[in-house]
Order: structure tokens, then C-alpha cells, then sequence
């Protein structure tokens, strides 16, 4: 039997190791040690997603529920608030619900090792557009802030993204400034804050992409292989089409389709994703939201977007579909 070792144990590896086990393969972990993300926004398709994959429809129905989305985008902009569907975990509830992870803990005779986490092969290189940085702290909520809700404001320096909890408990997120100067220059979140902690979590929030993403025997995915902004993106829904892609390519190799040219779907599928992840970003960032750091972003991003078109060679030429979990030749 084909044996697949995988780096990491976060979203994006456990869905690998639950579609190659559950294909014939003999998979071994390799669990990381890192921080967890307090606080997970997962979107209706995200939910879909992983319950289809994991074979358990409305695993999440049990989570607190966001039902509105309360935006003041831009100067002098009001609060518009619109409708939302989704639900907050942390990501270690998240991981858990995912089952636990294989037992086989051989590496020997290893046909392909996922990167789902660093290290990363010494030939790969990280492109980040941008210099952004987040800060993640728990708050109490006051009376004023409205149920089932999340709140996201831009400001001059930044912007602050607050996700209501259980029991007047909620996360706040904050991009630029340290979220204590962000909430000074607030005038819509910081009235639903009635108290906040100090950070408990800071990471990159810039779109980072690794370059190449594959090779003879080895692939990245999830995390280690690109970052979506938090603004604009679901990143959780987004590494699990990653490990359904990787585990399919795999699958194919296995059966003979050529190498190379898997490999080649692979890298292009992905820096599409992450291309067109840039175009939908770059509005926000636009002129006009602010100073020199709104300015500073919104360039990095558009240098990402020309990046990505030198990458693709304009409309990218796919040589195989996705039918179901499997890839497909295009004959």
C-alpha cells in the first residue's frame, strides 16, 4: 500500500489523512505544536464543506450563531447592517469535532509527505503582499450590542472585526494599529465593548502564497501553503478544497496519470484561487479608506495581483476537472 506522511494536524491535514485513509492509503501524522486561533467564523458553505467530507451533516448546528453582519466601511460611512449565516468555534473545538487523527505513526518508505505546517522544502520560497499584522483578544460585550452578530469598521489606521460569543462574550480582531489604539479611533465597535483583555493571540494577516507548491513526492497545503486576509476570505473553507485537490492528486498518481502534469493543475489551481482572492481584496484596501497604511496595503495587494498574472501567463489551460473527490483528464 502507497504510505503518505503529513506535517501538521490543523484543518487542512486532518481532511487530507480522512480522504487518503478513507481511499486505501496508509497515512502517518505528524502533529504541530503551536498557538490555536481563539475564535473561528465558519461560512454555511464552509459547514457544507467539511460535513460532506467528514460525513456528518450539521456537525455544527450545535455553535453559536452570527445572523447579521454590521459593516461601516470607509469615511464618514454609516453602519449597514446585512444578513449572515454563520457560526463561531475555536479551532481547537473545530479540530476535535474532526475526529481523531490516524494511529499509524510509521514514516518509512514514504511515497508523498503533505506539508500542512513548516518546514517547508529548503527550495520553496514565501511571497506576502502586504505588512499587516493581527491582534486577536477576548472582550465582554455590553447590553447595547446586538445578538447573534458581527461587527466590521474601518478606520484610519486599521480596521477592527468583532464576533459576538455566548453569553455577552465575544473576539475582537484587529489589522494595523495595537487594538487599544483602534478602539480609540472607533466610533461603532467600540460602543458594544464593555471590556476588553489583553491579546492573546498575534499573526500575519497579509495574503502570502509559497512558491512552488509541489514537487516529485511532496506537496503544500493549507496554512503552509498560502494565507488568505482575513477580511476577505474564508480561509478554513478554502484549505479544505486544497486537501481535497492534494489527496486527489495523489489518488491519480497513484493510478498512473503523469506526474508532472498533476503537479503543474496542482500549482495553478491554487495561485488562481489566491489570484482571484487578491482582485476581491483590493477594493477594501482601496485609496480613500485612509492614510498612508490603507495606501501601503492597497499597493502590495495590486503588486500580488500583477505577480499572479505573470504566474498564470494570462487564461490558465487545465489539464484535468475535479469530478467528486477525483481528478479527471481532459483528453
Amino acid at each position: 500500500m502507497t504510505r503518505v506522511l503529513i506535517h501538521g494536524d490543523g484543518v487542512a491535514a486532518r481532511c487530507c489523512a480522512h480522504l487518503l485513509g478513507r481511499a486505501g492509503f496508509l497515512v502517518s501524522v505528524q502533529p504541530e505544536s503551536r498557538p490555536r486561533l481563539p475564535a473561528i467564523m465558519l461560512s454555511e458553505p464552509a459547514q457544507q464543506l467539511i460535513g460532506d467530507i467528514f460525513e456528518r451533516p450539521g456537525m455544527f448546528r450545535h455553535l453559536p450563531c452570527i445572523r447579521q453582519r454590521i459593516v461601516a466601511w470607509g469615511q464618514d460611512a454609516g453602519p449597514i447592517a446585512l444578513p449572515h449565516s454563520a457560526v463561531v468555534v475555536s479551532e481547537k473545538v473545530l479540530l476535535e469535532s474532526l475526529g481523531p487523527l490516524p494511529q499509524d505513526a510509521e514514516s518509512a518508505d514514504v511515497a508523498w509527505t503533505i506539508h500542512a505546517s513548516p518546514p517547508l522544502p529548503a527550495a520553496v520560497a514565501e511571497h506576502r503582499f502586504g505588512s499587516r499584522v493581527a491582534c486577536a483578544m477576548q472582550v465582554e460585550l455590553n447590553d447595547t450590542a446586538e445578538p447573534a452578530a458581527c461587527w466590521v469598521e474601518a478606520l484610519a489606521d486599521g480596521w477592527l472585526f468583532l464576533i459576538a460569543g455566548e453569553r455577552r462574550s465575544g473576539w475582537l480582531l484587529s489589522v494595523g494599529l495595537h487594538p487599544e489604539s483602534l478602539l480609540e479611533q472607533s466610533a461603532m465597535i467600540r460602543g458594544r465593548v464593555a471590556r476588553a483583555h489583553s491579546p492573546t493571540a498575534q499573526f500575519p494577516a497579509a495574503p502570502r502564497l509559497v512558491v512552488p507548491l509541489g514537487g516529485r513526492g511532496w506537496m503544500a497545503c493549507g496554512t503552509a501553503a498560502m494565507a488568505f486576509d482575513p477580511l476577505c476570505g474564508d480561509g478554513t473553507a478554502h484549505a479544505v478544497r486544497e486537501a481535497i485537490l492534494a489527496s486527489a492528486v495523489i489518488q491519480a498518481a497513484t493510478e498512473g496519470e503523469d506526474v508532472d502534469a498533476l503537479l503543474a493543475h496542482y500549482e495553478t489551481r491554487l495561485t488562481s484561487g489566491f489570484h482571484r482572492h487578491l482582485i476581491h481584496c483590493l477594493p477594501y484596501y482601496a485609496p480613500g479608506r485612509g492614510g498612508l497604511w490603507w495606501q501601503s496595503e492597497a499597493d502590495a495587494v495590486a503588486r500580488g495581483i500583477a505577480w499572479c498574472d505573470t504566474r498564470l501567463g494570462g487564461d490558465p489551460r487545465y489539464r484535468f476537472r475535479l469530478v467528486g473527490l477525483q481528478l479527471q483528464a481532459i483528453r
